[in-house]
């Protein structure tokens, strides 16, 4: 029999401050993996359009892989695979044994996943951005830090940010596969109070709910950033 609203909110008073706790590990969970799926993103894309052959093959090689393997599939191996490579270098040192902790191996995971998929958004955008554009900064006499932060930067991103934002969105959702490498995150915690109140239903709906706020929230986020991008579009074209 399902519960009553009234025993499902005496059951959630009790679970609130780990559901809380849960939310706020997705959260960080999410954003890292982001942070570092950014910075693999930049470097892959700037390495499958180099002028150097070695650079262009080791990018294709790892979107390849990342793309043709399924995300459990990889959290296993990253976790398990990190894991006993550490401990077999550490007793071959003769050095204390290391034990890496579920977040910094799901941070690990979910940026290397998702930085092959920013590899190919920045890439396309780059190639969108006119040719001129580049030319134009070095006339200017900028420096290549300069020219990409204040000339390329800002029309990639209005070219980046749809794929960013479905690849955000996605990466968001998949932090409840580190759930199974023990990591307390929403789903987790969701889990373990819905057994221990018999209302593990109701929980795991409430974690969707989260889920779908999360979402709701990126898009207004994504939907500003879209129009700040792309005001000075926007202006010129008046």
């Amino acid at each position: 029999m399902l519960p009553t609203f009234s025993q499902f909110a005496a059951a959630l008073g009790g679970f609130a401050p780990m559901l809380l706790h849960g939310v706020w590990v997705t959260l960080q969970l999410a954003l890292l993996s982001l942070l570092l799926g950014l910075v693999l993103g930049l470097l892959g894309a700037g390495a499958k359009l180099s002028g150097v052959r070695t650079w262009r093959l080791c990018a294709q090689l790892y979107t390849t892989l990342i793309r043709g393997v399924p995300d459990l599939l990889l959290m296993l191996l990253i976790f398990y695979g990190l894991q006993t490579g550490l401990s077999r270098l550490t007793a071959g040192l003769g050095w204390a044994y290391i034990d890496i902790d579920p977040f910094s191996a799901g941070v690990l995971t979910l940026g290397f996943i998702y930085g092959a998929y920013f590899t190919e958004t920045f890439r396309g955008a780059l190639l969108a951005v006119p040719r001129g554009q580049f030319q134009a900064a070095k006339a200017l006499g900028l420096t290549f830090g300069q020219s990409f932060v204040h000339v390329i930067f800002p029309q990639m991103m209005r070219f980046a940010l749809p794929g960013l934002g479905n690849n955000w969105l996605v990466l968001l959702k998949a932090t409840a596969l580190v759930s199974i490498i023990g990591l307390a995150d929403l789903v987790k915690v969701a889990q373990v109070a819905g057994k221990s109140s018999q209302q593990l239903l109701a929980f795991l709906l409430l974690a969707a709910l989260v889920y779908l706020l999360l979402s709701s929230v990126s898009n207004l986020v994504l939907a500003w950033l879209a129009r700040r991008y792309a005001g000075g579009v926007q202006e010129s074209s008046r």
